[in-house]
């Protein structure tokens, strides 16, 4: 069966230094794939690197399946309200405003960072993406929050999507079907 992502030989330099030294991961229909490691150990590279955010220094990354990504630090803009920022990325991405959804009509940046946090996951599902790749997803989620964003990514893998999600959460981790670590930016066999 073809990986839905694929990484080949991947690494990631910045000048000298070898931050993600050269990896292989496929991610499958229907899985749940945790991203373990110190921090900076490389997996915010590693998930920018798969999600096209980044370039690899070396290899390719072959995706056959649309791909939506919540990096660790939200890409907003403060002064747009959560609709405006959801209505700018969906046209940027070229998808259909999300609708029916009851969001507060004030800038982004007034809001608390768990409140910025589900705009970020928002805007990974945009579009409906086969492939989810989530950068410490539930870091600031209440537990309401974060149950609801599980039940989601259930969905996602039922229909068959896949998600990889880095975490320090050890429950998290122990729900995956698989953990990928990381140490020193070296993905471990």
């Amino acid at each position: 069966m073809t990986p839905l992502l694929a990484a080949r030989g991947v690494s990631r330099r910045y000048g000298d230094r070898e931050v993600l030294a050269p990896c292989d991961l496929e991610l499958s229909a229907g899985e749940l794939v945790a991203l373990v490691g110190p921090n900076g150990s490389g997996k915010s590279t590693l998930l920018s690197v798969l999600a096209g955010a980044l370039d690899p220094s070396t290899g390719q990354v072959e995706r056959s399946a649309t791909v939506g990504w919540a990096p660790q630090r939200p890409a907003l803009y403060g002064r747009l309200t959560p609709r405006e920022n959801l209505e700018l990325f969906a046209r940027l991405e070229g998808h259909p405003a999300a609708a029916g959804l009851d969001l507060p009509e004030t800038p982004t940046v007034t809001h608390s960072v768990g409140m910025r946090q589900r705009l970020n996951l928002a805007l990974a599902f945009l579009g409906e993406p086969r492939v989810l790749l989530l950068d410490e997803p539930t870091a600031s989620l209440d537990p309401e929050q974060r149950a609801l964003l599980w039940e989601r990514l259930a969905r996602v893998r039922e229909a068959g999507g896949a998600v990889c999600f880095a975490t320090q959460n050890v429950e998290e981790r122990e729900d995956a079907d698989r953990t990928l670590e990381l140490l020193d930016g070296r993905l471990l066999p």
